[in-house]
């Protein structure tokens, strides 16, 4: 990224958070859903492929329906966007009466019990609303990663609203922050991650959708060297100001088999506990990127 791009960049997200938090709910709203309808009819790449990975999601869908999805999963894109940059100006009353949460007692059974609890999302609704009803309503506090975003200035302005939403945010740096994160979960901590995508060569290999994609590693191995209790969760929206959530039941570490194997079989339950929430509400999904192997070059890059 080029250092005037990146300046750019960062300071439009800066006057996200700086000015579209001051908007009324009524303008903000019409303005993300504006953003979103002309960014899906211009047609460019993200919207392509968001429209190309629905038609995996929905494979009976017809080009008119496929149409219908990505405009309604740009608005969904947007609605997460719009959200997140007022989620520092709403009250933990506002946080917690918009988001209902199912089956939240796997959640908290987990963490009475005192051995870590390691929640796996994937990129559907908006993960940093739930991230805050964990910290304003369970009163719990957690760990995360993030990735460095170019330019730094913008990595930190991430930083800084998670931190202000009550999360502790590791950089995405390999073994050091996996190490970091065990130490949280071995102090009976809680621990959450996005893990959906993985194209990097630790990645492990799952059937997703019918076809072989790869998704970290890192929620199987946490929850075999650690002990902690490995929670898929998926989250929604249903044309209301209240996002849905549910928490699936654990994935279990089997009993038998080599780490890898073991690795394996855990991450696909991941997979297959995504795919049934991405599949209940497809257009919530924000998979503005490639993810399946086949659609990567033979170097295991996009296309």
């Amino acid at each position: 990224m080029s250092a005037l791009k990146g300046r750019l960049t960062d300071g439009l997200y800066g006057l996200g958070w700086g000015a579209v938090k001051t908007l009324p709910e009524t303008a903000a709203t019409r303005l993300f859903r504006t953003i979103a309808d002309q960014v899906w009819k211009r047609r460019g790449k993200s919207v392509l492929r968001l429209e190309s990975n629905l038609a995996r999601v929905v494979p009976d869908a017809g080009p008119e329906r496929l149409a219908e999805l990505s405009k309604a999963g740009m608005r969904s894109y947007m609605r997460y966007w719009m959200e997140s940059f007022r989620l520092p100006t709403w009250s933990p009353e506002r946080i917690r009466a918009s988001i209902d949460v199912k089956d939240a007692h796997l959640l908290t059974e987990g963490l009475d019990a005192g051995k870590g609890v390691i929640i796996a999302l994937p990129h559907l609704g908006n993960w940093d609303h739930a991230g805050a009803w964990v910290t304003t309503h369970l009163k719990v506090p957690f760990t995360t990663v993030a990735e460095r975003l170019e330019p730094a200035t913008l990595y930190d302005r991430f930083v800084a609203y998670r931190e202000g939403l009550g999360m502790e945010v590791l950089p995405h740096s390999g073994g050091a922050a996996f190490g970091t994160l065990a130490r949280r979960l071995r102090a009976g901590g809680l621990v959450c991650l996005v893990a959906d995508r993985d194209l990097s060569a630790s990645g492990v290999e799952v059937s997703f959708f019918g076809a072989t994609a790869r998704m970290p590693a890192g929620p199987a191995l946490l929850a075999q060297q650690t002990g902690a209790l490995l929670l898929p969760v998926t989250l929604w929206y249903d044309g209301t100001p209240v996002m849905g959530a549910r928490v699936h039941p654990a994935v279990e570490v089997p009993e038998e088999g080599t780490r890898t194997e073991k690795t394996s079989a855990m991450t696909q339950a991941l997979a297959d506990a995504f795919a049934g929430g991405i599949a209940e509400h497809p257009e919530d999904w924000h998979m503005l990127q490639r993810l399946w192997l086949d659609d990567l070059d033979p170097q295991g890059a996009p296309k």
